[in-house]
Formats: structure tokens, C-alpha cells, sequence
């Protein structure tokens, strides 16, 4: 909760300096070293309001011009990760996304509310003492009169109060909890009984108090005074608002509120809420009643009664909002206007439901329409000018005109119309009939978002004409089972809209109806459609649907002449999915190729934008691309619509498309037929689609061994490095890591190899994994030199990747006959089978021993070693080497010196041979190995597409309108 910053260490901003006259938002930044502050101020920036979900601070401001938050975009303050903007219904959100351990505090000051911003580390102000007394408790004394009783409750430090009458009881309640200590207050005059308790933050003094004895408050630092009886004095400060934004609440603006307390009355039984606020006095001086809830006067702060289980209340800053999870039940603003004159017969009549347009709005008489619209217009005109001196002037003009705007398709016009009723009258935004005809307006001329939020306004809630509007745009955005749900809803409202919109409901209806399966309901709902008096272009949307239908019948060919004949109408909306329709079918007949259908596909994706039209040739070219092996084409296609059209039902599906297509690529083997600079280049394009978890594990590790394999050791390298860095934790980082430190111990890279094994230590790794990373961080210290620390990390593991390292630090260490008894024993037993030449690996181990037991002078294993090995000498690779290696020095008959004999281990490179045998346990672990010898590395399987065909995705539904 954003509780309100102490006025005592307020510090002073360095403030930017300010326009003379302020805009409607005017948004000013200030710092200094503990915190930032950021002001909302201006006619619409001063009725900010500010809530807190977590780590996320929402300012909500009343304007859909998004107000000009460049500066908090571009430099963050301290404390802020980022700073967005976002639309909803007729206000502006400014989303505040803090940083971890960061903090806000928000309130009202100098007429604007602000925000103020702290980092890490600079906490956000706190009371520095305990409200409650030295002695635990808080002494309260009584000080009585012939008419009045006066009762002084002395706090430590200041607490916030609310004092309110409820029957035959004054009750005081602190949001502090603490016990009173009430020896000096026994006697209490008019009054004859006090009783407290104590919360798990609060307390609570019920005092009997007959009904005609006012009550008072005032408050004075830590002290608070009770007055029961005496003259009376109304509360005031406390201003209740209704808000219509959303679902419909109520806003009381009472600065220093500081939290709700729910209590129960122990004489009565029900509950009730006290809202606390700090001093001074301020309180509400009427008694307001609703279905759902009622406000009592108070003396100080607010008090609540209602017979839900749901009310919400919630105390941010100074503004207390009630609500409840689907808005309060308020009467409309209309009822308390004046009334208006007797309206003509001609007026566009009011019609049954908020929501619904009726055929005769349209109507202009005898007169025609250019005399009925200037008749109306003056009318609206002088009304609106009544209004702005008297708030309470009547609508009924205004809302005449905006009937016959709406019933002519005069949408943009009856949509000016209304917001500027809204802006000369805010409280009209809780009108059920301004709200329907402006939704309806939006939704006649194509804005279907706009629309969305007037229809699901809480002064709507549960109105079936309502509903009718939310299927149709639901049907337009492909939200089929939403738009049925919807429609059924609206049951009762749909026949008395005009044949035009009966026709278009009864077409989106009957397509919900196909995409859900129910082809038995779609088939009524076209013949209701097509039983409407409609114009052309909506009829041609119910043949659309009926082309679809009969596809799904089977009856390609009849579907097929349908959608041709649509696809020739000059009407976009209707034409472009009917173009996809004779695409689809003469590609399954065979009739159309695939790149013909490509640039099709490729043309209708510019023709028609932003609905789930859209979205279908989206996606039936993505797939189609796919299917042909374009990975490129198709990852871009599907990505920019998924960037573009998110909001809409069908994105996800096609997110999932692009996910499903990544995994082909790069998990299942598709991208194997690309080179592997054009693999690395398409998985760094759309690296963000990676999944986290085992899958992007594997394939990262797929993408890095054909990195490894073609030397590409730097890619690869910067491949798993971005893995480990950024994605993964645990020990999924320790396996990522392991290999990326092979990766560059493989080229040469001993200290970031080093770095890689040190930064991803954690505990619980398996056992093989350990001891891979052991060797690695030991072959590491090798190359840099330090000899002994490699051999200490080893210590006592004799695995072979153990040895293999041991041998090497040995060599390099020059102890021949300890590097040379290593080398001999990871040959094991292979002088047996004398019929296989040795690997190069093993003549490098060969000579090495050779060369090791010459060097030591140790002929004996000299001797076994010529007497295993010298059967491979003729079909070596280096045979000269061997030869040598094997006879030893004493053999050479002064060929060599015995200074160029260790050169023969030139020949005998075990690092290259260790390379070799990474490069092989990456495509075993990968899954990858290449069937025998000689193959060409960076993938020999063709390319699979990621689907076997193109399959037709759900038929886009007619965009009507």
C-alpha cells in the first residue's frame, strides 16, 4: 500500500521550472539524494489516481492522450526499472515498474498528486517512535459538562482516527492497536458507557451515546478529542465521487487515509468498515445510501455499512476506493439532473435497452434530413450551453441528437458529441445510454478496441444489447466461444436492432457457430441472416460464412464458386478472406502451386490489416513457407504479425506456430541442411524464442556443435556464454558451462575457460558431470602453467580424462616416466588387435610413450612397448615418427642427437588429439554422431520441414464493417 510520506522529512526537490499556465497534465521530475519526486499536476493530472500491485506502481490518469513520459522512459530514475504507457478505457495508465528492494510513496500536495521514488538502499520514510505510550497504554480522560462530555485520547505520536455515529454509539477507532487505559474517564455525563478492544493493528471504542447528542472530532499531533454532545457541527473535507473508468466504484478524496479497519458491531451483529485517517478534522457530513453499500456521517474519516461479503475498500495516498469485483450498482447520473422540457415528436426516441439502436432514429419525415439535423443540432447547442453554468441542466437534446447521429451511421459525429458531454460533464461517464451509443458509434466505424471498453463499462454490466455488441466484436477479433457466450447473452435485445445489424450479428453468430463445431446452429443463424432486409454487402458476408460451411461439408466445389464470387466484390473486408478461401482449395485440389500461392498470400497480407483476417493469411503463409523449406520468410512472416496483431485471440496460436517452428529448426534437425553460419545466423534473429528449460539446452548445445565442428570456436562460444550469462541457474548453468569452457579451452582460452568452470560452481551436480569439470579446470591451470595446482585439483580421480590431463602436465613438467606410463595405459590392451591401424590419437600416445621411456632411459618399458606396438608400424600414419619412438635412442646409431629426438613429439600432438575426441562426445551427446568415417561434417541429413504439409488453419471469419 502507498502510504502517505511524513511532512517531516519532505526534502526539498530541485524542482523544474514550471509553465505559467499548466497543461491539462503537466508531469514535473525532482531529486535529490535520497529519493526522486515526480508530480502530477494540471486540471486532469491533479485527479490522478495511484495504486500499487507489488513491484508495480500504476498512476492512472484521466485523458487518452497519453501524457509525455519521454524523459522518465529514456533516464529511468533511481529505483525504476522501466516506465510504460498504456490505453484503457478513457484514461491513460502510466505503469511504474520499480527495481528490486526499490520503493514509492504517493499523496497530494500543493494541488498535484505525487510520487515519490526510492532506490535500493534508501528506505522510504518511516515514524521513528512507537504511537503507544512508555507504559503501554494510551491514558484517555474525561472532562464532562451538563450537555457534553469531552474525551482526550493521548497517543505518543500522531495516529490516524475515525469517529462516527452508528444508532445509540459513538465509535472511535485508531489504526493503531494499543490498550487504554481509561481510570480517568469512569465518569462520562451524557454518556453512560465506554467499551474498546483491540485488533491485530487497530482499536475500537464503542461508546453508548443517545441519538441526539452530536458528535465532534479534532486532532492536535498526538492527541485526539471526542466531543459527544454540545453544539452540533457538521463533518466536512471528505468529497465522494463516483468513477465510471473501469467497473463502476466510488472515490472519496480524504488526505491522510491510512487504512480500513472491518469491525463488528457486538449489539447487532453486522459488519461495517472504518476508514482512518490522520489529523486534522475532516469528515463526511451526509448520509449516502446504494444497493450495495452506505456511507454515514462522521465526525473524522469515513464509515461504511453494507450487506455484501465483497465490498472492497482501499485506503492509497488520499483516495479511498469502494468497489466491488463487478463495480457498484449506482443510479445513472441522469437522475439527478434537472428534468427537461416535454420533448417534440419527432425526437429520436429513447430506446429499451442503453445499448440498442432503433431502425426509426434514422427517420427525418417530411422535413428531411438536413432540416431534422439542423433542428437538432440547435437544441443540442442550446442545452450545452445551459450546462455550463448549470451542472445540473438537463441531457435529453443532446442525447436526441446523438440517437439520430447514431441511426444515420454518423458515427465519427455522435462520437464527438459525447466526449464532449464527458469533458463539460465528467459524471456523465456513468451514463448506461451515453456509453452504449458511443460503443455503438466506435463499433459502426471499424473501432472495435474503443468499442470494447465502452460495451464492458460497469454502467452496462448485465445489459443484454450490451452483450450483443461484445459477440460481434468478439467474432470480429476471432474470439469464437467469447462471441457465442456473448450472443447468447443477448438473447432478448438482438430483434430490435435495425435488419442491417440483425444481418451482421446473424453472420458472426453463424461463424462462432462453425468454428466451435456447431454446424446445426450455424446453418439457423445463416438462414436468419439472410431472412433480413440487408444491404449487399452483408449479405455477401453470410455467403462467406456459407462458402466456409459448405467447405467443411465436403462440398469443395460449391465452397470453391462461392468464395470466387465474393473475392470479386469491391469491398476489401469481404473479398481478402474470401481470396484465402479459393487459395486454400486450389492448393488441396492441386490445381495451384506452392509459389503461386506464395505470392498470393504474400499480396493479401497488405490488402487487409489488423483482425484475425489477417492473422489466417498470416498463417497459412507462414506455413506454407515452412513446408517449402524457407525458414527465413517463414519466421519473419509469422513474428512481425505476432509483434503486431498480440492483443487479438488468434496471436497466441500464432506464437505458438513460431515456437512449434523455431523447435523444428533447431531441435528436431531442420535447420541441419543450413550451412552453420546461416544456422547461427537465423537462431541470433530469433534467439528470444529459445525456451527455457531442457529444450534450449539442447539447442544450444545442437547449434554449438556445429560451430565446433566447422572451427567456428568463437561463435560458439559467444552462443553459450549468452546461455550461461542470462537464462539459466543451477545446475542446468553448471552443464552449459562445462561445455562452454571445453569450447574454449579448444581455442586456447585457458583463463576464460577457467572462469566459465569457477562462475557456474554450485552443489548437488552429478557425479560424471564433476568429474568432467574437474579435468577441465585442471587442463586449464595446465595451459597456464601452474603445474602443481593442476595436479592437486585432480588429486586422486583415475579416470581417464583424469589421466589424459595427468599425462600432459607430467610431459610438460618433463617427468618422462611418469607422463610415459600414462600415456601406455590409456592405450590399455589395443596391441592386440594388430588387424586396425591406430586412430591418430593412438600413434600420438605411442610415440609419446616411446619418446617418454627413451628420455627416462627406462629400456625395459622401452622394450615392452617396441615389442606391442611395433606390428602397427607399417601402416602408420607417421611411420618415420614411430619407428624412431620405438627404438629409442640407443637404437639411432647416431642418426639424431639426442636433442632433436624430442622434437618427433611435434608429430605426437595429444591436444590436437583431445580436440578430436571433444568434437566426438559433443555429437554423441548432442545426437548427432556421423555414421562412420569420412563424412562430411555440418550435417548431412536434408532438411525436414517443420510440418509434413501446410495445414489450413480455422477460416477466417468475415471482417465486417
Amino acid at each position: 500500500m502507498l502510504a502517505p510520506v511524513l511532512t517531516g522529512v519532505a526534502p526539498v526537490l530541485a524542482q523544474e521550472a514550471g509553465q505559467a499556465a499548466l497543461d491539462p497534465v503537466t508531469i514535473r521530475v525532482g531529486a535529490n539524494e535520497g529519493f526522486t519526486r515526480v508530480e502530477f499536476a494540471g486540471v486532469v493530472g491533479s485527479r490522478a489516481r495511484v495504486r500499487r500491485e507489488g513491484q508495480t506502481v500504476i498512476v492512472r490518469v484521466g485523458t487518452t492522450a497519453a501524457p509525455d513520459v519521454s524523459r522518465l522512459k529514456v533516464d529511468p530514475p533511481p529505483g525504476v526499472a522501466e516506465v510504460q504507457t498504456r490505453a484503457v478505457m478513457d484514461a491513460t495508465e502510466i505503469v511504474v515498474n520499480l527495481a528490486e528492494g526499490a520503493d514509492a510513496r504517493s499523496g497530494v500536495a500543493d494541488g498535484a498528486v505525487f510520487l515519490n521514488l526510492y532506490p535500493a538502499g534508501a528506505a522510504a520514510p518511516v515514524e521513528a517512535a512507537s504511537a503507544v505510550p512508555a507504559g503501554g497504554a494510551v491514558p484517555v480522560a474525561a472532562t464532562t459538562a451538563e450537555d457534553r462530555v469531552t474525551l482526550t485520547f493521548g497517543w505518543a505520536a500522531p495516529v490516524g482516527a475515525a469517529v462516527f455515529r452508528r444508532g445509540e454509539a459513538v465509535w472511535v477507532v485508531f489504526d493503531t492497536a494499543a490498550r487504554m487505559d481509561m481510570s480517568r474517564a469512569r465518569e462520562l455525563g451524557v454518556a453512560s458507557d465506554a467499551r474498546w478492544a483491540v485488533g491485530p493493528d487497530y482499536t475500537a471504542i464503542r461508546i453508548a451515546a443517545p441519538e441526539g447528542l452530536a458528535v465532534t472530532a479534532s486532532g492536535q499531533g498526538a492527541q485526539w478529542t471526542v466531543t459527544i454532545g454540545g453544539p452540533g457541527g457538521g463533518g466536512s473535507g471528505v468529497t465522494v465521487d463516483r468513477n465510471d473508468a473501469g467497473t463502476t466504484s466510488l472515490v472519496a478524496t480524504m488526505a491522510g487515509a491510512t487504512k480500513t479497519v472491518w469491525l463488528t458491531d457486538p449489539m447487532v451483529g453486522d459488519r461495517f468498515a472504518a476508514v482512518t485517517a490522520l489529523a486534522p478534522g475532516k469528515g463526511f457530513g451526509d448520509r449516502r445510501q446504494t444497493v450495495d453499500l452506505t456511507l454515514l456521517p462522521t465526525a473524522h474519516g469515513l464509515a461504511v455499512e453494507t450487506p455484501t461479503d465483497d465490498l472492497m475498500i482501499r485506503a492509497e495516498g488520499d483516495l479511498v476506493t469502494l468497489g466491488r469485483p463487478g463495480g457498484l450498482m449506482l443510479s445513472p447520473p441522469s437522475m439527478g439532473l434537472e428534468a427537461a422540457a416535454p420533448a417534440e415528436a419527432e425526437t429520436p426516441r429513447r430506446a429499451d435497452f442503453p445499448a440498442l439502436v432503433l431502425a426509426d432514429w434514422a427517420g427525418v419525415g417530411e422535413e428531411g434530413f438536413s432540416a431534422r439535423h439542423r433542428r437538432l443540432q440547435d437544441a443540442a447547442a442550446e442545452e450545452s450551453i445551459a450546462a455550463s453554468d448549470n451542472p445540473r441542466a438537463p441531457i435529453a437534446a443532446r442525447l436526441a441528437y446523438v440517437r439520430f447521429l447514431v441511426g444515420s451511421g454518423l458515427g465519427y459525429e455522435a462520437i464527438g458529441v459525447v466526449n464532449a458531454m464527458f469533458a463539460q460533464t465528467p459524471s456523465l461517464q456513468g451514463e448506461p445510454e451515453l456509453r452504449g451509443l458511443r460503443g455503438a458509434a466506435r463499433a459502426s466505424i471499424g473501432r472495435v478496441e474503443e468499442a470494447a471498453l465502452d460495451f464492458g463499462a460497469g454502467a452496462l454490466a448485465g445489459d443484454p444489447s450490451a452483450k450483443v455488441w461484445q459477440g460481434w466484436i468478439a467474432a470480429e477479433q476471432g474470439d469464437w466461444a467469447g462471441a457465442r457466450q456473448a450472443f447468447a447473452a443477448g438473447a432478448a435485445a438482438i430483434d430490435q436492432f435495425p435488419a442491417e445489424w440483425r444481418a451482421r450479428f446473424g453472420a458472426a453468430h453463424a461463424m462462432a457457430a462453425l468454428a466451435t463445431g456447431d454446424l446445426n446452429a450455424a446453418r439457423a443463424l445463416l438462414a436468419y441472416s439472410f431472412s433480413q432486409d440487408a444491404p449487399a454487402a452483408d449479405q455477401l458476408t453470410a455467403r462467406l460464412v456459407q462458402a466456409r460451411l459448405f467447405e467443411i461439408d465436403g462440398q469443395t466445389d460449391r465452397a470453391l464458386a462461392v468464395y470466387k464470387a465474393i473475392a470479386r466484390a469491391p469491398l476489401d473486408a469481404i473479398a481478402t478472406p474470401a481470396k484465402l478461401g479459393v487459395i486454400k482449395i486450389e492448393m488441396a485440389k492441386g490445381t495451384m502451386t506452392a509459389d503461386a500461392a506464395a505470392g498470393q498470400l504474400e499480396q493479401l497480407k497488405w490488402r487487409w490489416r489488423g483482425d484475425a483476417t489477417e492473422l489466417a493469411v498470416i498463417r497459412t503463409l507462414g506455413e506454407l513457407y515452412l513446408s517449402q523449406g524457407r525458414y527465413r520468410e517463414a519466421m519473419d512472416t509469422l513474428k512481425r504479425a505476432g509483434n503486431r496483431l498480440a492483443n487479438l485471440p488468434g496471436a497466441a496460436e500464432i506464437q505458438a506456430d513460431l515456437s512449434e517452428a523455431f523447435k523444428a529448426l533447431f531441435l528436431d534437425g531442420a535447420a541441419d541442411g543450413l550451412q552453420p553460419v546461416q544456422a547461427l545466423a537465423l537462431f541470433y534473429d530469433f534467439r528470444d524464442l529459445t525456451p527455457v528449460g531442457a529444450d534450449g539446452d539442447e539447442m544450444v548445445r545442437r547449434l554449438a556443435r556445429r560451430l565446433v565442428d566447422v572451427d567456428l570456436l568463437d561463435q560458439a562460444a559467444e552462443l553459450l556464454r549468452y546461455q550461461v550469462e542470462n537464462r539459466l541457474e543451477g545446475v542446468a548453468k553448471a552443464q552449459v558451462a562445462t561445455t562452454l569452457a571445453t569450447v574454449l579451452l579448444m581455442d586456447r582460452q585457458p583463463e576464460p575457460a577457467l572462469q566459465a568452470i569457477w562462475n557456474s560452481r554450485t552443489t548437488l551436480l552429478p557425479s560424471a558431470l564433476n568429474a568432467e569439470r574437474r579435468a577441465l579446470e585442471a587442463r586449464a591451470l595446465m595451459e597456464l602453467g601452474r603445474y602443481d595446482h593442476a595436479l592437486e585439483v585432480l588429486g586422486d580421480d583415475r579416470s581417464a580424462e583424469a589421466n589424459g590431463v595427468r599425462a600432459d602436465t607430467f610431459w610438460k613438467q618433463e617427468n618422462w616416466s611418469g607422463a610415459a606410463a600414462l600415456y601406455e595405459a590409456r592405450l590399455g590392451d589395443r596391441h592386440a588387435d594388430t588387424a586396425r591401424p591406430l586412430t591418430p590419437d593412438e600413434e600420438s600416445r605411442v610415440i609419446r610413450a616411446g619418446v617418454g621411456y627413451s628420455l627416462a632411459r627406462d629400456g625395459g618399458a622401452l622394450a615392452r612397448l617396441s615389442r606391442n606396438y611395433a606390428p602397427f608400424v607399417a601402416n602408420a600414419r607417421s611411420q618415420a615418427a614411430m619407428r624412431i619412438a620405438l627404438d629409442g635412442l640407443d637404437g639411432m646409431d647416431g642418426v639424431a642427437r639426442a636433442q632433436d629426438f624430442a622434437g618427433l613429439t611435434a608429430s605426437a600432438d595429444t591436444f590436437t588429439g583431445w580436440i578430436t575426441q571433444m568434437k566426438q562426445q559433443m555429437r554423441e551427446r548432442t545426437g548427432a554422431a556421423q555414421a562412420g568415417a569420412g563424412q562430411a561434417t555440418g550435417g548431412s541429413r536434408p532438411a525436414t520441414p517443420a510440418r509434413a504439409q501446410a495445414q489450413a488453419p480455422a477460416a477466417a471469419r468475415p471482417a465486417a464493417g
